[in-house]
């Protein structure tokens, strides 16, 4: 029988491939009328790059990539570097590649993979509402009220997932309080002096500023979050130019020069999980931000729903669909919960501090050298 997975995003087409790669059929089952992903760019580690190459993609999300020569922090009030860390030939050597891509320059890549590979059954327009299952095999039933059938399940729905309503029962995310505005700059658009091949970061009081550039240099991807205790969830809503930059006071000369390059806005509102262990209902699991999903300051969303799609992978076994699927959780909540915290503790710690807490962060930066910087890497990209 097949595997039915729920969600074609980069999790759900990560755990396809990878389960057709390993001999089983697959079919997934996508909500949306096309396979595509929300948003722009995004940063790989090195983890998220070892998940693609064992999928057999990584090359071709390598040649798509923009391969940045540094990671900068500045203040977001004076502008000054605070830390950086070179992504050069030691990084490399240590960890492999550190790149920034568009989401899609990642998704696509999965897609034509599955597409080439006839175990893999790509259906769209086709939203699950719900599972029911037996001793023997597990149904989705469709928003259309059709039912698709299957050995087992496996939930890479999203932050709102409906396979982890059913299985896990919390409800709705937690609010961060964090609002995130995003734009996308044609890079033709930028000042020559204000071009470089780095991920830069103004961290200010209760705010921060990152931009790179993507799609082989043909954009700049912009994000500015502000700490503002938003409390309602907000998903891609247009924004005004002049009501995102009165959330950036006092901001410095080349982030403001940054932000005002924009001219269209999106608004979200951060949300996370915290970590549970009940990932699982006999023939039927969870994945990806299904299962735990992260604020965005470790940049481990994407690479973390990777590294459960190649483990959930490598364990799969069609006569011990349980049992595998236990294996599976058991080997990936914990670490997968050390990144949910040192997520938040990013955001509140590196990101966002004001007065003594933000000199305590300068302090701490300017003590590390880059081999101290490798070191405190190691348990997430080593």
């Amino acid at each position: 029988m097949t595997v039915l997975v729920v969600g074609g995003g980069i999790g759900g087409l990560a755990t396809a491939l990878g389960l057709a790669r390993a001999g089983h059929r697959v079919t997934v089952l996508e909500a949306a009328a096309v396979f595509e992903e929300i948003g722009a760019g995004i940063q790989v580690g090195p983890n998220g790059f070892r998940m693609l190459d064992a999928l057999g993609v990584g090359p071709v999300v390598r040649s798509r990539a923009v391969h940045v020569d540094a990671l900068r922090l500045r203040c977001g009030i004076s502008g000054g570097l605070i830390a950086q860390l070179p992504i050069d030939a030691g990084f490399r050597d240590r960890f492999g590649t550190y790149a920034v891509v568009h989401r899609n320059d990642v998704l696509t890549p999965l897609l034509d993979a599955c597409q080439d590979d006839e175990r893999v059954d790509l259906r769209v327009n086709s939203g699950v509402e719900s599972y029911a299952q037996d001793s023997l095999g597990v149904t989705a039933v469709l928003r259309s009220g059709d039912r698709v059938h299957g050995s087992a399940l496996v939930g890479a729905d999203g932050l709102r997932s409906a396979v982890r309503r059913q299985l896990v029962g919390d409800g709705d995310p937690q609010v961060s309080g964090h609002t995130t505005f995003r734009a996308v700059i044609p890079a033709h658009d930028v000042p020559s002096g204000l071009k470089e091949n780095v991920v830069t970061l103004w961290a200010g009081p209760r705010y921060h500023v990152v931009w790179y550039v993507i799609a082989g240099g043909r954009y700049v991807n912009l994000v500015a979050t502000t700490d503002n205790g938003a409390a309602d969830p907000m998903t891609g809503k247009p924004v005004d130019h002049d009501e995102v930059l009165r959330h950036f006071s006092p901001l410095c000369d080349d982030a403001a020069r940054v932000m005002e390059l924009a001219s269209e806005w999106r608004a979200w509102v951060l949300c996370d999980r915290a970590p549970v262990t009940t990932w699982q209902d006999s023939r039927v699991v969870l994945l990806g931000d299904a299962a735990h999903p992260v604020l965005q300051y470790a940049a481990q969303g994407a690479c973390q729903a990777l590294e459960d799609a190649v483990c959930l992978s490598s364990v799969f076994d069609p006569r011990d669909v349980v049992g595998s699927f236990a294996r599976y959780v058991s080997m990936r909540h914990a670490r997968t919960a050390r990144v949910h915290h040192a997520s938040r503790l990013m955001g509140r710690e590196v990101y966002h501090p004001a007065g003594d807490a933000a000199a305590d962060r300068d302090a701490m930066f300017a003590s590390w050298t880059t081999a101290d910087l490798h070191d405190r890497l190691e348990w997430l990209y080593g």
